[in-house]
């Protein structure tokens, strides 16, 4: 029986990665699997060496902050795979940590065959991580087809598969207005799967909410967030003496509240992704310590922080960074967009043009699950 360890170092590669196991798995049910994973693959029935939460950080100073704890991290994680022993060492996304692993691994295991899904962003900042990474990872499942040049000039074996966040995947029919009231606009807010990021941007969420309170009366604002943050959620809303909002962590009622969602507020992230696929105007938030994005000032080659800006070379979705991450920039710019229909029409049909160049023909997680069958079998 071919073994597979499943290697994710965050809830949203948890959540990419089960989607393209659950499609493996169609097809080869007797693989045996272990995975560092989250809750996506837990409820697959998938045994995880360690909570995910332990892995999951933000920033660079908070990686030097707990660099002891991340390294006996990576060589615990490094000892139970090798000790498991699989065919295939299959990580998805935070490179940080992933890629670290996996390195380690294949200099143990030279034999084991390394896929690695979500590659690193080389086109945004070191660049020289090509001609390292090709040492260890033998074949790259690429999100974007304008990534392929920067792998291929390498010699890396690689392939565009798209991203799964772009696949139609709702078949459940939920009555949402049983589970979060009726005669509400919704307006869906993604405040990010990690604490810091909880801790950073719910305060200044909720003042953004009163101010809208002042304005509007009509809107229902709800939190989409995991399992493993709804109460560190929950209580930044005691005393915050505000009634129109809910926290929802399913997965299924989440994609049914986006999709009747009237707009979208999403710290920056893969979630972009799935908001404009459903068409749903939104803007971005982005914000960390000053020492972190002086760090990252120096550091990247690119103008903009969201994937759809980047791609179309041009401000499509507005980003709200640092600074401008306040609640009355945001009040402002969503307002702007709730008072002019013409500029929600505008940003679907621009964001449409970008995501026509994301998608495939054949869907992404069918693709990525029969190139990582390929290579677990041949």
């Amino acid at each position: 029986m071919k073994r597979v360890f499943i290697l994710t170092g965050e809830p949203s590669g948890d959540k990419l990665a089960a989607k393209i196991i659950s499609k493996l798995k169609e097809k080869e049910p007797n693989l045996e699997l272990l995975c560092l994973g989250g809750e996506n693959l837990k409820a697959m029935g998938i045994k995880s060496i360690m909570n995910i939460n332990d892995v999951t950080y933000l920033g660079f100073t908070k990686v030097i902050m707990n660099i002891f704890s991340i390294i006996k991290k990576i060589n615990t994680t490094v000892d139970k795979i090798v000790e498991f022993k699989p065919d295939v060492l299959f990580s998805v996304d935070s490179p940080d940590f992933t890629l670290r692993v996996a390195k380690k691994v294949k200099k143990k295991l030279p034999e084991i065959k390394t896929v690695h899904f979500v590659a690193p962003q080389v086109w945004v900042w070191r660049k020289g991580r090509v001609k390292k990474i090709k040492k260890f990872i033998d074949h790259l499942l690429l999100l974007f087809k304008f990534e392929k040049k920067y792998w291929e000039s390498e010699g890396v074996s690689c392939q565009f598969v798209g991203h799964p966040l772009l696949e139609k995947t709702i078949k459940s029919k939920i009555d949402i207005n049983q589970l979060i009231g009726k005669n509400k606009a919704i307006i869906s807010i993604f405040p990010g799967s990690r604490l810091s990021e909880i801790e950073t941007l719910v305060p200044i969420l909720i003042n953004f909410i009163k101010l809208m309170n002042s304005e509007y009366e009509d809107f229902l604002y709800v939190f989409h967030t995991t399992n493993n943050q709804r109460k560190n959620l929950e209580k930044y809303f005691i005393g915050a003496e505000i009634k129109n909002f809910e926290i929802i962590n399913d997965d299924e009622i989440k994609k049914h509240v986006l999709k009747k969602s009237i707009f979208a507020i999403a710290k920056s992230g893969t979630v972009s992704l799935e908001i404009s696929n459903e068409k749903i105007p939104s803007i971005i938030l982005y914000k960390m310590n000053f020492l972190n994005f002086f760090i990252i000032k120096l550091l990247v080659k690119i103008k903009y922080a969201n994937i759809i800006n980047i791609a179309a070379k041009k401000v499509i979705i507005p980003e709200l960074l640092q600074s401008n991450c306040n609640s009355k920039k945001i009040f402002k710019e969503v307002k702007s967009f709730l008072d002019n229909q013409d500029k929600i029409t505008d940003q679907i049909k621009n964001t449409e043009k970008v995501l026509d160049d994301f998608r495939t023909k054949t869907l992404p997680t069918d693709l990525a699950a029969e190139s990582l069958r390929k290579i677990i079998f041949f």
